[in-house]
């Protein structure tokens, strides 16, 4: 191949290359936070997310970064070697817009569910002090470890028991009757998950690449409460979408069964149905987790029957007749 052709060839390459990249779109709510809703008055705050595309999952610069902390992670997970499981990166192309929790359920609603449905919790949990932990059959979602109020985060609480407050949640407001299944409510995928804590950034987090000081809580994040507790929900701000702890405060339940990579993941934001449905992935890091997980592409497999003093959720809400 001649000098020229083989110039050509590169530049139409550079060309592919770019148009590829330019197609992930920046959606434009994230440049300007939707006014948040609610559906009823002890419904949570909701925020609309449009639609658009992002790129899922952990870049190679990252990657990198994460391969130099590998055996640090490995010794102090006891032997989860997490490296590959946020890969391949790819597009995903989110069609529909969806309503999203501006924060995470609190403990003050999940509260009143338990109240109005009188749900019993006899499931102990697992509590977590520093590098140590153990089941407590005394602690529960009332009794987490630490001291809560009513504006932290729900903890020790099973995938489950979400699902169980969603299905309520769905006919307090007024979406299902008090004999239908399903409603608009319901956990987020992770594609779902992700795409909103990014709100169209491609760094590591939200705010940049660099951990920094005090924008979220975690082991080292710089805040007064690291490795110590949940803090009251919108504490450290939120993205461009609107969204506080999205990052740090609580790991987050999706509707994801577990696969140990995105090999074969929809790329239309759906979650997966398939793999190890016994295990339910969670998103966001919490008040406990090394920096390395305080971001946007971290994933954590935990069984989906059991209570964690470090783990909650949020809800999304399907938006219905969405062109």
């Amino acid at each position: 191949m001649s000098l020229a052709a083989r110039f050509t060839a590169t530049v139409t390459l550079m060309a592919v290359t770019l148009a590829s990249i330019l197609a992930i779109s920046i959606p434009a709510g994230a440049q300007s936070p939707a006014t948040s809703f609610r559906d009823c008055p002890d419904c949570p705050e909701m925020v609309t997310i449009p639609s658009g595309s992002f790129l899922i999952g952990l870049s190679g610069e990252e990657a990198k970064r994460d391969s130099r902390q590998e055996s640090l992670l490995y010794k102090l997970t006891g032997g989860w070697k997490w490296a590959g499981q946020d890969q391949p990166q790819h597009i995903v192309n989110i069609s529909r817009s969806f309503s999203i929790g501006k924060y995470p359920i609190t403990r003050g609603e999940f509260a009143l569910f338990v109240k109005e449905m009188g749900f019993q919790d006899n499931n102990p949990c697992e509590v977590l002090a520093g590098r140590y932990s153990g089941f407590d059959a005394g602690a529960n979602w009332h009794e987490p470890g630490f001291q809560q109020t009513d504006r932290e985060p729900v903890v020790c609480v099973s995938w489950s028991e979400a699902q169980a407050y969603i299905n309520w949640l769905n006919k307090k407001s007024g979406a299902t009757s008090a004999s239908e299944e399903g409603g608009p409510y319901r956990l987020p995928s992770e594609a779902e998950w992700e795409y909103a804590a990014r709100a169209g950034t491609r760094t590591t987090r939200w705010w940049g690449d660099a951990l920094g000081k005090d924008n979220a809580v975690c082991t080292h994040c710089g805040s007064p409460w690291d490795n110590k507790k949940t803090v009251p929900v919108g504490l450290h701000g939120a993205n461009a979408f609107g969204l506080a702890d999205m990052l740090g405060n609580v790991w987050q339940w999706t509707a994801d069964c577990w696969n140990d990579n995105y090999s074969g993941a929809a790329k239309d934001g759906s979650a997966r149905s398939t793999g190890d449905c016994t295990k339910r992935v969670m998103r966001g890091g919490s008040w406990r987790s090394d920096p390395e997980t305080i971001r946007s592409s971290a994933r954590l497999p935990v069984n989906a029957n059991e209570h964690w003093n470090f783990g909650g959720f949020r809800v999304v809400k399907t938006i219905q007749n969405n062109n």
